[in-house]
């Protein structure tokens, strides 16, 4: 995918980028795949603000994708997701059914696919790692079988089978972390595809706002009731403790991993490289 640039008429296209579509097949999406979309703005299931500076924002129809495709099928088109970096495949089944799936680095309209454990390794195929030769690169990794790919699917992405060892296997993930998944559970053969999506330029405030992402106000200008950052006389805003949220909660360094039930399957963390 390349980006597309514009000439500088207005102060905001001269910083502004955006994606090039060329790779887009279709405009209509499949109607019995679109579901509505709930704009929950930021809020929890009681109404209230759990993420702040969310909301608005162009309206949107949810895809289904289907994380767990088993069978094969012929790609019909290569499609847009609003909901998500990566492009997505319509795939047809032998039995005539559709399904969305993360399209992969180099998928083009025709393409066979593969979902099983006899599957060859080709890009956009879907096996268990345990088929998977070592070095192997993968994406839209399962961490429990049979549950649907959960590691590895934003656009540009991709994962690296380092190793084998009795029932798991050693996966090397895009952040640097080494970790045991279970050799039952499948992936995707290549890299999710729209790689250069990570380059795009927003160029001007209103394209936030289509994104549905509201201004973001620095605790540091704020008056002391309303963070702990804020007051002063307007000179230089130098800390003198640990930056924190408007609740008083440590934000830099400060573990907030909640789920230790899996650590154990950590083989090497993703900050082993920063300690260094």
């Amino acid at each position: 995918m390349a980006i597309k640039q514009y000439n500088p008429t207005t102060p905001g296209r001269r910083g502004m980028s955006s994606q090039d579509f060329g790779a887009v097949t279709t405009k209509k999406p499949v109607r019995s795949l679109l579901v509505t979309k709930r704009r929950g703005n930021g809020r929890n299931n009681q109404g209230r603000i759990t993420t702040r500076h969310q909301g608005g924002g162009a309206r949107k129809f949810y895809r289904l994708v289907n994380f767990n495709f088993k069978g094969e099928g012929t790609i019909e088109h290569i499609e847009y997701d609003p909901n998500r970096s990566a492009r997505i495949a319509r795939v047809k089944d032998t039995d005539g059914k559709y399904h969305y799936v993360l399209a992969a680095k180099d998928m083009a309209v025709g393409q066979k696919l593969a979902a099983h454990e006899e599957a060859a390794i080709e890009t956009g195929n879907r096996l268990p790692l345990k088929n998977i030769p070592v070095g192997t690169t993968i994406h839209a990794i399962e961490l429990q079988p049979g549950k649907g790919a959960q590691m590895v699917r934003s656009a540009g992405n991709g994962a690296q089978l380092m190793a084998k060892e009795g029932e798991y296997g050693q996966v090397r993930l895009p952040s640097g972390e080494v970790r045991l998944v279970n050799l039952n559970c499948t992936a995707t053969i290549g890299v999710v595809g729209n790689e250069q999506h990570q380059n795009i330029k927003i160029g001007k405030a209103g394209r936030s706002r289509h994104l549905g992402k509201r201004p973001s106000v620095r605790g540091v200008v704020m008056n002391a009731v309303d963070h702990p950052h804020g007051g002063g006389d307007g000179g230089r805003h130098r800390m003198a403790k640990a930056p924190r949220t408007p609740w008083g909660q440590k934000t830099l360094g400060y573990k907030t991993r909640r789920r230790k039930s899996t650590s154990n399957m950590i083989v090497r963390s993703r900050h082993a490289a920063k300690r260094k």
